[in-house]
């Protein structure tokens, strides 16, 4: 026998069982308590507001684009950027040269279509004395009659091409159509402009700056949410601590594809009476869809958790199976009534509690439904572990001889 335990085999043996029994002894007196485990959070009742968000730009009210309808090269400029301009102000000018040079053309021709006309007035008037007389024919007094009502024709088109020129010659003159402030130029003194294809935008005119708009794309999940009239809190860049209100003026029709994502613009009147919201700017606009008042809430991380396979209890606290959760549902906006699960210790394990939520705010959700109160606690994730790993201080490693 004494042999036996000298031999290798048995130390070994004796050493490995010794271990083993150091090892369940160490974890049996060492082991984490529950509350070491699992990061806990208690149940509130609070106020709770369901919001959607979406980004957008704000923009005038009005914008107005101001072009030209003939073409020239800019002379002079009256105003700039910033610049404020009232109703029927010269803005611009163009040479005009040209346009002159072909009214005075026109009024030309004015002078030539008279002169036929006196012609074949006098001569309508001699035929008509020669056909009392039975000196010319019926046909040759309706030939004079017909040249005297063309010669009419070619004076009152020449007249009207006159008129046309004039009305070119004004165009020349840009004026204002609306008061406001210039927002945007786009030519410079010397510049051609050319109207033959389309328009030329030269300026673009803000009418009334204290009076702005947001242009948001909502996508079409929140869209069935939004309502004209409802009150829309928005930020920008250029003011990071400021927050401010607007309130949904329409809901347009027009979607918006991109990548197979369906948008819709929500616009969005601002007040903006001391002009620091510029056109351009970027801002982040939130609309509250839904509030709650007293309402019983718990932290969505506590619906994303899920025990570890060997810990989770597989009853609810009613003894029945409790239905996976919905990821999908999780990381959006719950529908009122909603059924999921939390977890609560008991006995030292996580068991499942049937739930039906409400809104979310996508911090915390509303429980319309369960067994849950105000101030129980629920397991909201695993406990971070000294080393950073989840559930508690590792158990040391033993090294076998």
């Amino acid at each position: 026998m004494k042999k036996l335990l000298r031999s290798p085999i048995a130390l070994l043996l004796i050493a490995a069982a010794l271990s083993g029994a150091g090892v369940i002894a160490y974890r049996q007196f060492n082991a984490p308590s529950p509350e070491q485990r699992y990061r806990l959070e208690p149940v509130t009742q609070g106020d709770l507001s369901q919001t959607v968000s979406a980004n957008g730009t704000i923009n005038p009210v009005s914008l107005v684009n101001v072009g030209t309808q003939v073409s020239g090269t800019v002379k002079k400029l009256y105003v700039d950027f910033n610049s404020k301009v009232e109703k029927g102000q010269v803005l611009l000018e163009l040479d005009d040269a040209l346009l002159a040079a072909q009214q005075k053309q026109s009024q030309a021709n004015v002078l030539s279509a008279t002169a036929s006309l006196d012609l074949a007035s006098a001569n309508e008037a001699r035929m008509r004395n020669l056909y009392a007389q039975e000196y010319v024919s019926r046909q040759e007094l309706d030939t004079a009659v017909q040249v005297k009502k063309a010669a009419e024709a070619q004076l009152q088109l020449a007249r009207a091409a006159v008129e046309k020129d004039r009305a070119n010659l004004n165009y020349s003159v840009i004026r204002s159509p609306v008061s406001g402030v210039v927002v945007d130029r786009t030519v410079d003194v010397g510049q051609t402009v050319a109207a033959s294809l389309q328009t030329p935008t030269l300026f673009k005119i803000a009418q009334d700056l204290s009076q702005m708009q947001i242009d948001a794309n909502f996508a079409e999940a929140d869209i069935g949410s939004i309502r004209v009239g409802q009150t829309a809190r928005f930020s920008v860049d250029a003011f990071p601590s400021r927050s401010f209100e607007g309130m949904v003026r329409q809901i347009r029709l027009n979607p918006t594809i991109q990548q197979n994502v369906v948008t819709y613009n929500v616009v969005v009147d601002v007040d903006n009476p001391e002009q620091i919201l510029m056109p351009g700017m970027t801002a982040y606009v939130s609309i509250a869809v839904a509030e709650r008042k007293g309402a019983l809430l718990v932290p969505n991380a506590a619906l994303r958790f899920k025990p570890a396979s060997g810990d989770q209890t597989r009853k609810d606290a009613a003894g029945n199976g409790a239905k996976p959760q919905d990821e999908k549902h999780l990381s959006g906006r719950p529908r009122d009534g909603y059924a999921s699960k939390v977890y609560v210790l008991k006995d030292g394990e996580p068991v499942a509690v049937s739930v039906s939520l409400g809104i979310t705010d996508n911090r915390s959700t509303e429980i319309v439904g369960g067994e849950l109160k105000a101030g129980d606690q629920i397991v909201a994730g695993d406990a971070p572990a000294a080393n950073g790993a989840p559930g508690g201080s590792a158990p040391p490693r033993m090294r076998m001889f």
